[in-house]
């Protein structure tokens, strides 16, 4: 239940945009919220896409500043994948690796839950092999 740890210690906020919002509006709230990707939801609050950092700079191909007038339905990266508050350690990292991305939304009963990034992910795997450390080393010491 990796998924779960992480919502724990970060919480469950998930930063939303709207199909209709604009670019400027999108990279407005990355940079003000130092976040790397933002859901698109639907007027149902179901998950429309998502829009993350590469997105934007691959909609600057050919015509960079234009790309500040489009809409986050013209950039959003429409086929989601997801994860759930019961996915482990290994599944995320296999998922994140398999389909390059850095970001998961959680889905918890049918609705977003929380965003899992590469980060989180690294950092809770950092935190498990520093208990692993501590278990073997405390082993050690009642066993010498």
């Amino acid at each position: 239940m990796a998924v779960a740890h992480i919502l724990r210690q970060k919480g469950t906020s998930v930063f939303t945009v709207e199909p209709g919002d604009s670019v400027q509006t999108i990279v407005d709230m990355l940079a003000r919220h130092r976040i790397g990707a933002v859901v698109v939801v639907d007027p149902f609050g179901g998950i429309a896409g998502i829009v993350s950092e590469r997105d934007v700079v691959r909609a600057m191909v050919g015509d960079a500043a234009a790309v500040v007038t489009k809409t986050a339905r013209d950039i959003m990266t429409a086929k989601v994948r997801t994860c759930t508050p019961n996915d482990s350690e290994t599944e995320l990292m296999l998922m994140m690796t398999e389909s390059r991305i850095r970001h998961l939304p959680v889905i918890a009963n049918g609705r977003v839950a929380g965003m899992v990034s590469i980060g989180d992910v690294v950092k809770l795997r950092i935190e498990s092999m520093e208990a692993e450390a501590d278990q073997m080393k405390t082993y050690i010491a009642s066993a010498g």
